[in-house]
């Protein structure tokens, strides 16, 4: 009896694919989906692993499966740390701070000053006293009030800073009395030794002094006899001989009064010349001038005084 061999028939044409319904496809596309979704390894030295995506799809009778998998490669890799920037910081070189000499030269011109403000307020306020007693007390006097004056501004700056308004506005009060007081002790200070100066220079002798006085002496004599006999037009003439010497004898002595000060003289002449004669102030002014800076210079030391400690 022969085989039957007609159960086994192989298919050799494949069973053409079904088409995937509108739903199958949305599950298809969310599989994906998930698939791309998946986080990236962190960025690193080592170069990145190769991977293999394999989609794999079986169609069965009555139920379609869609499989998606990712099988990745095989390999070895090496990350090297990256290592922290080392920060270093900036270093400066310290200089050690050093004193301005602007300060202490003006504190020490402000020493020098007082010193001298004090020593002539003294002598002046000495030279007041009647008495030996009187005058002991006029030079404790003066140079308290000077020392007060030259304090007294730091003080009141100091003060002032603190918020204490009333003290502050006290001893500013305090260092006006003092500096008129002081002032007027300078101002004496000063007159007298110039007057005793100028004197002095204005009476000194010069040869044309001593030429006048020579020819005055001849002309006085000459009028005495002449007019012994009586008064006639020779006599007459004697006389106004007499008069002119005199007059010529004056005008030599006013010019050695002129250059016993010669620095107003000076003073007014170069101011005359800088101006071209648009002012012209005479001897008089600039003594008044020099009186009045001679007077006020030492006792602005406390002024000074106050400026370069604050400066400091």
């Amino acid at each position: 009896m022969a085989d039957d061999i007609s159960a086994s028939v192989i298919t050799l044409h494949p069973r053409p694919k079904k088409a995937k319904t509108g739903a199958e496809r949305a599950r298809a596309y969310r599989e994906r989906k998930k698939v791309a979704a998946v986080p990236e390894a962190p960025a690193c030295d080592a170069t990145p692993a190769d991977h293999k995506a394999v989609e794999e799809s079986t169609t069965r009778t009555g139920k379609e499966v869609e499989t998606v998998s990712t099988i990745p490669t095989t390999h070895t890799s090496t990350i090297t740390p990256i290592p922290h920037p080392t920060v270093t910081p900036l270093t400066f070189p310290v200089t050690p701070s050093r004193r301005s000499a602007a300060p202490i030269i003006l504190m020490a011109a402000a020493l020098g000053l007082a010193g001298v403000g004090v020593t002539q307020n003294a002598w002046y306020a000495r030279s007041l006293g009647a008495t030996e007693t009187a005058g002991m007390l006029f030079l404790i006097l003066g140079t308290a009030s000077d020392m007060a004056a030259l304090v007294m501004p730091s003080v009141a700056a100091r003060a002032w800073q603190a918020r204490h308004r009333a003290t502050a506005l006290a001893g500013w009060m305090v260092w006006l009395a003092t500096f008129v007081f002081a002032t007027m002790a300078g101002i004496g200070f000063a007159s007298t030794n110039i007057a005793d100066v100028t004197m002095v220079r204005a009476s000194r002798s010069t040869p044309a002094v001593t030429a006048a006085q020579g020819a005055l002496a001849d002309a006085m004599r000459s009028r005495d006899a002449e007019c012994k006999g009586g008064v006639g037009r020779y006599c007459r003439e004697r006389e106004a001989s007499v008069v002119d010497r005199r007059q010529a004898l004056d005008a030599a002595m006013r010019q050695v009064e002129q250059t016993a000060d010669p620095q107003t003289t000076a003073a007014t002449k170069l101011v005359s010349w800088v101006t071209a004669g648009a002012i012209s102030p005479n001897e008089n002014d600039f003594g008044m001038l020099r009186l009045a800076l001679l007077c006020l210079l030492p006792q602005l030391a406390g002024v000074l005084l106050m400026v370069g400690r604050g400066s400091k």
